[in-house]
């Protein structure tokens, strides 16, 4: 359940004049496209809570007695006034919401991670300060469940604040950079477990359960800064596929006990990436995992009585891998739980009581996407799921029995919901692939309160755009398998005429580019590109999302050789169409795209005559092992499926144009993979073209740098397709 909806983008766009032509400028440098998310919206005992934003960013209180009337027609009360410079990113109320912890001066470190400053108001005294001028600056600070401590992680050490003496306790010691870790994660527990926040309070505030990383065993990676006269170089630590990871065990702080850590044996397990505390009561579940990711245990440790008890209540195994997801919610019965499981080839809502006994409580031939949360008061829980289609989203509600399911969002489309404190409203994003997202307030049964944001100055700015072309979605049948597309044609398309063709893809496991869902930047961009004559068309292959099991699993062990057949078969078939121009097909693709695009233009390179590989994977023995190993093992045992599946293998097939681009600090996919592929081509007297971008990481952006990669591409696409 999010506490928090943050602001996404903020801009104004009144001073910004424009034509009627897109340019690369007005999409990645003045943002003109962008929509806007509407105020961060927190629940209180009584009423909603905001921030003010274009104004002093106060915190305003609405006291909503009357449900469906408009935010600006109900009672208002300031909550907080920041004095002069004070900015703050979110904020968070205590349990009796008398006091409020906000969170400033971020410092972004990986992709979820983040150190930052922390500070205190009290309501009733109106006195702001620092949580710890002392250990600064922190990560991870909340409030314990009775509100009576902030809980902190500070250089890899946990910490508690008692708000009532100000007393700062220390609980772990041993916390040392690149050595051991206490209370979040390493980096690849944050990139592939999505997992930053290894601790959580138990529901009556007596006991903090944390993970411990100890990253003796685990290889340091190097990367260059270039920001000085003599370059600076970064290490930590990160476990490529088939090597060493951090040993992590699991531990209990006793607060009534002074504070006293005791180990939790849960018995054999590489992985532990998920620990979570009943809200009721002190029964704490655990989930680990075995090296493949093939096997995942549900261990419940009950501190109800004197003596905690550790057992295993049920365990899925799987010929292939199992995903990690946050879909875990304890019932108030404190005997069961809710989990979603791919065990009837779908993904679906279990029951789960802790006798390892379930029952499957939504069923059919589609997928469920997220848990949203649950109403403990009328047992009912609400979700997301693909049901209408692979490529959409809709929220529905069912009751924890498995009855009364009822769909909450009926604009076909992609839907969002997050749920606010209590589970009695939720703020509702929609958008579709043509049309900007429209914010709302809703009742927990869907009824509108009120429109928070509807974009119309985007939409009426999209309308003074001639040129636009629709998104258009479809099937594609390959004659094996039937795969969604979508296209935008050029303006003033001719059927008499022949166009070339833009390939975008993404085409790995855990993420689909073909969504009804809007795309902003990139819409923007593949508008661009019809603008300038290009057919622009997207193709989820074999392996991705939203599908069911099967689908998705097909590429198991063989990552890169499904995908690269359907895409290169794809294009074959849209080239037979007359208004193709089949000798100029092209492909661009960031990330596992990015491998797909090296693989299209080595492998496809019959069929791709221009290629542009955005911070690419050139090879999986590079990547981490966490990722990689979930679907192809270690490449001790699965050497082919690494091998000859990788573009840096094939090098010896390129014939067009090939551009490779990458941050030089890019924790993620290493530039290692780049300098690695540009040997390959180089050994094999191959031509190319490179581009890096010092110091930028994997994401590629901050300043002017999104423009000028846009730029970049855009010219390429122009004088080689």
């Amino acid at each position: 359940m999010t506490k928090y909806i943050y602001l996404l983008f903020s801009i104004s766009f009144a001073s910004i004049s424009f034509t009627q032509d897109i340019t690369v400028e007005k999409i990645w440098k003045n943002y003109q496209f962008f929509p806007s998310y509407g105020p961060t919206i927190n629940t209180m005992s009584d009423g909603i809570s905001c921030v003010e934003m274009g104004k002093d960013f106060s915190i305003v209180k609405y006291k909503i007695s009357n449900i469906g009337m408009d935010l600006d027609e109900v009672s208002v009360d300031t909550l907080f006034a920041p004095p002069a410079g004070f900015i703050y990113d979110s904020y968070e109320f205590n349990s009796d919401e008398s006091k409020i912890l906000f969170l400033t001066n971020v410092t972004k470190r990986y992709r979820y991670s983040y150190t930052a400053e922390y500070y205190l108001y009290d309501r009733d005294t109106e006195s702001l300060e620092p949580l710890d001028s002392k250990h600064k600056p922190q990560t991870l600070a909340e409030y314990s469940p009775d509100g009576r401590f902030v809980s902190y992680i500070h250089k890899n050490n946990l910490y508690i604040k008692e708000l009532a003496n100000g007393k700062v306790k220390q609980l772990t010691q041993d916390g040392k950079k690149n050595k051991v870790i206490n209370g979040t994660s390493d980096w690849v527990y944050e990139e592939e477990f999505a997992i930053t926040k290894a601790y959580d309070w138990s529901p009556d505030s007596k006991y903090i359960a944390f993970l411990k990383f100890n990253e003796k065993d685990v290889k340091q990676f190097r990367m260059t800064f270039y920001n000085d006269l003599y370059p600076d170089s970064y290490k930590f630590k990160y476990p490529k596929a088939g090597e060493d990871n951090s040993s992590v065990s699991i531990h209990l702080i006793d607060l009534t006990k002074k504070c006293k850590i005791k180990p939790i044996d849960i018995g054999e397990y590489e992985y532990v990436p998920r620990l979570q505390w009943s809200e009721k009561s002190n029964k704490l579940i655990l989930q680990s995992m075995n090296r493949h990711q093939s096997s995942l245990k549900y261990h419940l440790i009950d501190c109800t009585s004197k003596v905690s008890e550790s057992k295993i209540i049920f365990e899925e195994r799987s010929d292939t891998y199992i995903d990690v997801d946050d879909n875990l919610i304890f019932l108030t019965d404190g005997e069961s739980l809710l989990r979603t499981s791919e065990m009837d080839g779908y993904k679906h809502i279990y029951r789960l009581d802790f006798t390892g006994k379930y029952q499957q409580l939504t069923k059919g031939k589609w997928d469920v996407i997220d848990f949203l949360g649950l109403d403990s008061d009328s047992n009912t829980m609400y979700y997301s799921s693909c049901e209408r289609h692979s490529t959409q989203k809709s929220i529905y509600a069912i009751k924890t029995d498995g009855t009364g399911k009822k769909e909450l969002t009926m604009d076909v489309g992609y839907n969002d919901a997050d749920f606010l404190k209590g589970m009695k409203y939720f703020v509702h994003t929609y958008s579709n692939a043509n049309t900007p997202a429209t914010i709302s307030l809703r009742k927990n049964d869907g009824s509108l309160v009120s429109v928070l944001e509807d974009n119309s100055h985007l939409r009426n700015r999209l309308n003074e755009y001639p040129k636009l072309n629709k998104k258009v979605f479809s099937k594609m049948d390959l004659g094996y398998v039937s795969l969604n597309t979508h296209m935008i044609l050029p303006h003033d398309f001719d059927s008499t005429k022949k166009y070339p063709v833009y390939f975008n893809v993404y085409g790995g496991p855990g993420h689909n580019e073909v969504l009804d869902s809007y795309d902003a930047g990139d819409y923007m961009y593949h508008q661009l590109l019809a603008q300038e004559g290009y057919i622009v068309f997207t193709i989820d292959p074999r392996g991705t999302m939203y599908r069911g099991e099967e689908f998705k699993k097909s590429t198991y062990l063989e990552l890169g050789k499904l995908e690269i057949e359907d895409l290169i078969n794809a294009a074959i078939k849209l080239g037979e169409n007359s208004w193709v121009d089949s000798d100029r097909i092209g492909i661009m693709g960031w990330s596992y795209g990015g491998f797909m695009a090296s693989l299209a233009i080595t492998k496809g390179a019959d069929v791709f005559k221009t290629a542009i590989a955005v911070a690419p994977v050139t090879n999986w023995r590079y990547y981490d092992n966490i990722y990689t190993e979930r679907f192809m093992r270690t490449p001790q045992e699965n050497s082919s499926g690494y091998d000859e599946n990788s573009p840096i293998n094939h090098v010896d097939k390129m014939k067009g144009n090939y551009l490779l681009i990458h941050g030089s600090a890019d924790d993620n996919v290493h530039y290692q993979n780049t300098m690695e592929m540009i040997n390959a081509m180089v050994e094999a007297n191959k031509q190319f073209e490179v581009f890096i971008y010092p110091n930028k990481n994997h994401g590629i952006y901050g300043g002017n740098t999104r423009n000028h990669l846009f730029n970049m591409m855009l010219n390429y696409l122009k004088e080689n397709l």
